[in-house]
């Protein structure tokens, strides 16, 4: 059961890393580097990684990490010498499950409103798009990194009390 315990533990961090890494990558290079570009350039970018992301290795991380985290929880809620990771990895599944939240909320409809702008040809529907998407979508990241990014402390420091 320890070793279960363990490798579902680091499986969970792992993938909340990765995760909480992609959000604070938009947050501190992709999205400031595509501030200082055209309207055009921003839709056509965003619209690109938009359909880019939707890949296996994306789902599995980003799916993988709250999934692997509740069964971690559940592992270790069962071993009355482990419930002292109970509060950390509880937390830590909930800021996730409210990162998917926002996500769900405003990223991903902020995304589809993107696609179905078309393409970002005319300047004037470039920039109409462009001021629709990007500061609400920018502020919506930055909960979805500092939220991962506290999952993934809760994660860490459980890792530490085995």
């Amino acid at each position: 059961m320890e070793t279960a315990r363990t490798a579902t533990l680091i499986a969970a961090t792992i993938a909340s890393g990765l995760i909480s890494g992609l959000f604070y990558a938009f947050s501190v290079a992709v999205m400031p580097g595509l501030a200082r570009s055209s309207d055009k350039t921003l839709v056509e970018t965003m619209q690109n990684i938009n359909r880019a992301i939707l890949n296996g290795w994306f789902i599995l991380a980003y799916l993988g990490a709250p999934l692997l985290t509740a069964v971690t929880l559940v592992l270790h809620a069962t071993d009355p010498d482990t419930r002292d990771a109970i509060v950390p990895l509880a937390v830590a599944l909930a800021a996730y499950v409210a990162t998917m939240v926002i996500t769900g909320r405003i990223n991903i409809p902020l995304n589809n409103a993107l696609e179905q702008a078309g393409s970002p040809e005319h300047t004037a529907t470039a920039h109409t798009t462009r001021t629709t998407f990007e500061t609400p979508w920018n502020r919506a990241n930055t909960w979805r990194t500092l939220l991962t990014t506290v999952s993934l402390a809760l994660l860490t420091y459980t890792l530490t009390l085995h």
